[in-house]
């Protein structure tokens, strides 16, 4: 019998809003703050015998180079032993990086893990390509907040390099999701954030984030701060960004944004060995391509292929968080799998156009997110799932225990 994956524990920071309040804070300190939150919770663990950190983070560039999981787990103070390796699948890398750890525990290769992710998209930076040739006068300058740089032209001949919402704009087209849909969506993301926010239902996955201020005192972060007041009304007279009569809106789209997510993972001896107390056991993850053009319907078959790996069905999941990078593409996956776009499992506590999605941590969140609510609800199991850019989608299913 094969080892168990167990998710024992899990802290997120708030998410902040790009250039907000968090965006002071280099990207390799801001992942260190949930694996130092999870040391203090955890006095008495042993934190010498984890395996390895694993982290997820789609950038890169910037102060989130060599190896942020190394980093961020040195900086936390974590023993210098302990090895660290950061994952890359773009948006579902904090999902990865989980998925990675559960199989090293399963396969008897690991006791303890940490995995999640991390981004500050308000801190990446421009970059600038070397000189092709000697004596060159011609500087290409990329910036890497989001998307495509130093593009490859025969990607470009094969694939297109659509940016991330002309994909978006593109799933609105091909799967008939319009306007009033989306906006319709995102409203009720904000709405349910903001019920989440008002019942306190984030505290117990939150650590605030103590930022220092030059001329004043220090600044406390404790909730997400990208949740917006809207209404209908207000949604509709936002201008596509695609191009003015788009359907694809900064209303109705993911934010941009900065934080960082951990958990705890071991196997069933581990956790024994160490006093801790699983929540829930990670069954299976699964990953799909789809054409990088329509990326955001990239869950819909990473879900049927995850789902088949663990012998369930839709019918038998109870919460379902499904991130939202643009509210287009989460309605077309919700139709691809029969789901209705009200249906109340889907992100109960609202998504990414409300909370933000800061790339690498957004996967770890959902999962986290997700093990709480089932938790709350008395549930069973727990759909997590995202699309990923250049045409992915990223799936996993939890069981509470």
């Amino acid at each position: 019998m094969r080892e168990q994956a167990f998710i024992c524990d899990g802290l997120r920071t708030p998410f902040g809003r790009y250039a907000g309040s968090l965006s002071s804070i280099r990207c390799d300190d801001l992942a260190a703050v949930p694996i130092r939150a999870l040391m203090a919770r955890h006095p008495k663990l042993d934190w010498a015998a984890l395996t390895d950190v694993i982290y997820g983070c789609a950038n890169q560039a910037g102060e989130d180079n060599r190896n942020v999981a190394r980093m961020a787990s040195l900086l936390a103070g974590l023993p210098v032993e302990v090895s660290g390796s950061t994952v890359n699948r773009l948006c579902g890398s904090g999902m990865d990086a989980l998925g990675t750890a559960a199989r090293a525990i399963r396969a008897g290769e690991a006791g303890l893990m940490i995995a999640g992710g991390v981004e500050s998209m308000s801190r990446a930076p421009f970059v600038l390509a070397k000189a092709e040739s000697a004596y060159a006068r011609v500087a290409s300058i990329q910036d890497t907040t989001i998307g495509w740089r130093f593009v490859n032209e025969a990607m470009r001949a094969a694939y297109g390099v659509d940016s991330m919402p002309e994909t978006a704009e593109n799933v609105a087209t091909e799967f008939g999701v319009d306007r009033v849909s989306q906006d319709r969506f995102a409203m009720a993301s904000q709405r349910k954030a903001a019920a989440a926010q008002a019942a306190g239902r984030f505290a117990e996955e939150i650590i605030p984030v103590s930022v220092r201020r030059a001329k004043t005192s220090s600044l406390l972060v404790a909730e997400d701060e990208h949740p917006r007041e809207t209404t209908l009304e207000g949604l509709a007279k936002l201008k596509g960004v695609v191009r003015p009569d788009g359907t694809v809106t900064a209303g109705n789209s993911s934010g941009v944004n900065d934080g960082a997510c951990a958990l705890l993972l071991a196997g069933e001896q581990a956790a024994s060995r160490h006093g801790l107390q699983p929540r829930a056991r990670v069954l299976g993850m699964a990953c799909a391509g789809v054409p990088p053009r329509v990326m955001g319907i990239g869950p819909a078959p990473a879900v049927r292929k995850v789902l088949e790996q663990t012998g369930l069905s839709l019918g038998q999941i109870d919460v379902i968080e499904l991130n939202e990078a643009f509210a287009s593409q989460a309605v077309a996956v919700l139709r691809m799998l029969d789901l209705a776009e009200d249906d109340p499992r889907v992100n109960p506590n609202g998504g990414a156009i409300a909370l933000g999605h800061p790339l690498g941590a957004s996967g770890a969140r959902l999962v986290l997110t997700a093990m709480h609510q089932l938790h709350r609800t008395g549930g069973r199991y727990a759909l997590c799932a995202m699309c990923v850019g250049v045409g992915q989608g990223i799936a996993m299913v939890l069981e509470r225990v």
